[in-house]
């Protein structure tokens, strides 16, 4: 007969279960064929490896490091 304590962590797992599937990235728009800011073709694997690519990869890491750089209100 299940006690206390297994049913609490049969709720963690639940509770952990939603939590993971609620982060999960998920994607609903296309991939483009060539990157939005140098017109090159964005290879095929990179469009299917990461859906709703809009970017080259050079373009994306420039995008990614003003990203990090980039402070509003200052």
């Amino acid at each position: 007969m299940p006690d206390m304590l297994d049913h609490v962590q049969e709720q963690q797992l639940a509770t952990l279960a939603r939590q993971i599937a609620g982060a999960r990235y998920q994607v609903v728009a296309l991939s483009a064929f060539v990157c939005e800011d140098c017109n090159t073709p964005i290879p095929e694997p990179r469009r299917i490896a990461l859906p709703g690519v809009q970017c080259c990869v050079a373009c994306q890491q420039i995008r990614e490091a003003h990203n990090r750089h980039y402070r509003p209100g200052r």
